[in-house]
């Protein structure tokens, strides 16, 4: 059902019917992209109240509540088009997070760090995907932050630093946009399914579908799951996985990962992933 689902929410439809560890979600097809942009640009509101209904039952599988200041559920927002256009359009993660939220996940963690890291990240890709804001301005306020205290790496920076930088980067979002950035989880939630449908017609989009000859017509799917993290500690990772060496096409497994990270450390390329098996790192099998 790529043609509905997109291709990433058909895939996640095929694991989960398998019975594979998917994280719970949901996913809004492409057929109501196709509605956004006929009403110009605005989610229709027959869309809310099933996307609500969707995420109730999240919150029960994940045994979880959207915005609840004790033990909150975060979702990743994710594009999903039936062809497959890496890099192209937008994602956002750890949505759900506010000033009382993130002392919810610390507590119920037990990991004041990963709360204050995750939140800090998810205002730089909100206020970047959803908001306009330069994503640059927020990254030189981390530069800068990290030079003061004598850092090299993000991971180096500690609870009253992220802190720090969470008050500096909704200051400076303030001041940049003309909007506080947005504390409630639904209105952060509407605001980040409409750039995901948003990103389908950004210039990069329309240039990369032009050149892979993808009609404009056939829309994206947004995926709604609930946030695994891999910035919990030296214990948890991010990374990719192939059934086939992506850049040779040989039929063997393949993969890449980065230790206490989330998805968009990989991409960024600040830092260097590590292989996934014994092989590819030294020469011996797994």
């Amino acid at each position: 059902m790529k043609s509905l689902l997109g291709g990433k929410g058909a895939n996640l439809a095929e694991m989960t019917a398998l019975g594979l560890p998917v994280p719970p979600g949901f996913t809004i097809s492409t057929e109501v992209c196709t509605k956004y942009y006929e009403a110009g640009g605005k989610l229709p509101e027959w869309v809310r109240p099933p996307v609500l209904e969707a995420l109730k039952r999240v919150e029960q599988k994940m045994g979880k509540s959207f915005g609840d200041v004790k033990n909150p559920l975060l979702v990743s927002i994710r594009s999903g088009a039936r062809a497959s256009m890496p890099g192209m359009m937008d994602t956002i993660l750890n949505l759900g997070l506010n000033d009382q939220t993130v002392e919810g996940l610390a507590a119920k963690s037990g990991n004041p760090r990963f709360a204050w890291d995750s939140y800090r990240r998810f205002i730089q890709m909100y206020s970047d995907v959803v908001m306009g804001m330069n994503s640059s301005m927020l990254e030189v306020t981390l530069e800068d932050l990290k030079d003061e205290r004598g850092f090299k790496l993000d991971t180096d920076l500690q609870v009253e630093d992220l802190k720090k930088l969470v008050k500096k980067f909704k200051d400076l979002v303030q001041q940049v946009t003309g909007r506080a950035f947005p504390t409630d989880p639904i209105e952060q939630l509407w605001g980040a399914i409409s750039a995901v449908f948003e990103s389908w017609n950004t210039p990069r989009s329309i240039t990369y579908r032009e050149i892979h000859h993808i009609p404009a017509t056939w829309g994206t799917a947004v995926n709604v799951q609930a946030m695994v993290f891999g910035n919990m500690g030296e214990d948890s990772a991010t990374g990719v996985a192939f059934t086939r060496d992506p850049s040779t096409g040989d039929k063997k497994f393949y993969g890449e990962f980065l230790v206490n990270a989330q998805g968009e450390d990989v991409v960024a390329g600040i830092r260097t992933p590590q292989p996934i098996t014994r092989l590819a790192a030294c020469g011996t099998p797994v």
